[in-house]
């Protein structure tokens, strides 16, 4: 599995955030509205989960597995599918019934070879993830923003809504936009 390299600033101003990382010279990629199901494997497996994800132009399915809370804890394997609801459909007949449904957006830019990605989902304030191919990266790019290694976040995205927000997402079966 290839480990993701990424922390998280939570709630950031989004207008701020733009203007100074546009004014750095980050080069906006794209902006997605996204559409998931969740899925657990059977037996469920902690921290370990399936994701079926679509921003309309590409679908993947990955498996994502949270080794530990840390910058480099978050492993994934995964691979591009044609179709977003017939693969939903061939997991749930391999007997993998969603246990969510979720909907988000995402602005992405890139600098130095960072992913600066300003994602806004529902019941919780817009935070700026930064993915990079290593953890030097990543704490690099914090440090050129100007964030304090005490205020970023290492969590996975259903542990920040549970001890973050105390919002329990294995309670919610669909988190729509």
């Amino acid at each position: 599995m290839k480990t993701e390299y990424e922390v998280r600033i939570l709630e950031v101003d989004v207008p701020e955030i733009v203007k100074k990382i546009e004014e750095m010279g980050a080069k906006r990629i794209e902006e997605h509205e996204f559409q998931r199901y969740t899925y657990d494997f059977n037996p469920p497996r902690d921290m370990e989960w399936i994701r079926l994800r679509t921003n309309g132009k590409k679908t993947t399915v990955t498996i994502k597995r949270v080794d530990s809370h840390t910058a480099d804890g978050t492993k994934e394997l995964e691979t591009e599918v044609g179709d977003f609801n017939a693969m939903n459909e061939i997991l749930e007949r391999l007997g993998y019934d969603h246990k969510s449904y979720q909907e988000n957006t995402r602005v992405s830019y890139m600098l130095d070879g960072v992913m600066l990605e300003i994602d806004s989902w529902p019941l919780i304030p817009t935070y700026l993830e930064i993915e990079g191919e290593s953890e030097e990266a990543v704490y690099k790019m914090v440090e050129i923003l100007g964030y304090e290694r005490e205020k970023i976040c290492t969590l996975d995205v259903s542990t920040i809504y549970k001890t973050i927000y105390n919002i329990d997402l294995d309670n919610i079966k669909e988190l729509r936009a």
